[in-house]
Order: structure tokens, then C-alpha cells, then sequence
């Protein structure tokens, strides 16, 4: 797969932290459950899936801190030692795969979300865009994620098994 064609930087707002992204994302969920709600301090977080060859750690290290989930399977969080900002995290159904917090890339911009999942319990006054893709709860991954991204994970699974 040629990477070269996308490249993002981002990090954690101490600096002692940057990664470097080269590949667009799987997908970009704005979730609005109330456990990311909790998690964040905010309406809601905007996590890029990417599979974790395409994430390089360019400064510093992350620590790595395991936090419940509703799941009751638990989630692994990179964060920045110093500043403890969350930069990634891991969900126990695919260690393969990180979920990027949107919010630490450079220019963030560059990963909008794909879809809004998780809006049976959005805050009232967030407003989606008109059109946005919406599902109430989540969905099925084969209806949703864009050809070139269902390759991608066919491919990561290949990996896995061989």
C-alpha cells in the first residue's frame, strides 16, 4: 500500500509527545455515547481508526493505562506521561487497530468524521450537519466503511492469522 500520498502530525499539548500518521484513516467516528462523554469531560470525541503500523511515535513515549469500558473488557489509553493528555487508545476487540484522538493532530482538520455514532444519547443542543451519516446506536461495519477500508481490514486480518 503507498502511504505517501497522506501524512498528519499531531501530539500532546506538553510536547513531549509527537506521532506521525501515513495513511487516512479506516473511518472517523464523532461518538456521542455518554461513556465517551464521561472519558472526555466533553459532548463527545472524535476517534480516526488506523491500523497501528501507520502510527510512529517521532518524540517521547507514551504510557499506557487500562481504563474500564461498558463492555466490562476494558480499553488501553496512550497517554503522555507528563501532561496526561490522551493521544490513542486500544479496545480490546482489535489490538491491531488504534483509535487516534482527532483532537491532538497538528491540524485536525484533516480527519472530519464519517459518522455520528451513539446519537440516541447526544447533548440536545449539539445540532449535526444536515446529511451527516447518523446511527442511533452502532452499525454494521460491512453497511458503513468505504470499500478501500473493508480491504484494508481483510488485509490486517490476513496478517494476524499467517
Amino acid at each position: 500500500m503507498n502511504t505517501s500520498q497522506f501524512r498528519a502530525e499531531g501530539g500532546c499539548t506538553c510536547g513531549n509527545v509527537r506521532y506521525a500518521v501515513n495513511i487516512k484513516p479506516l473511518i472517523v467516528h464523532c461518538c456521542h455515547c455518554r461513556w465517551c462523554q464521561r472519558e472526555t469531560g466533553s459532548a463527545f470525541v472524535l476517534n480516526a481508526l488506523i491500523e497501528n503500523q501507520y502510527l510512529q511515535c517521532t518524540q517521547g513515549e507514551v504510557s499506557v493505562i487500562k481504563t474500564p469500558t461498558l463492555s466490562g473488557r476494558g480499553q488501553k489509553i496512550a497517554r503522555c506521561p507528563q501532561c496526561h493528555v490522551a493521544l490513542w487508545s486500544h479496545y480490546s476487540w482489535n489490538a491491531n487497530i488504534l483509535f487516534l484522538r482527532v483532537g491532538t493532530l497538528d491540524n485536525p482538520d484533516l480527519m472530519p468524521p464519517d459518522i455520528h455514532i451513539y446519537t440516541q444519547s447526544k447533548q440536545p443542543w449539539v445540532i449535526l450537519p444536515e446529511g451527516a451519516l447518523t446511527k442511533l446506536k452502532f452499525y454494521s461495519v460491512k453497511s458503513v466503511w468505504p470499500e478501500e477500508s473493508l480491504r484494508r481490514i481483510a488485509a490486517l486480518k490476513e496478517q494476524s492469522s499467517s
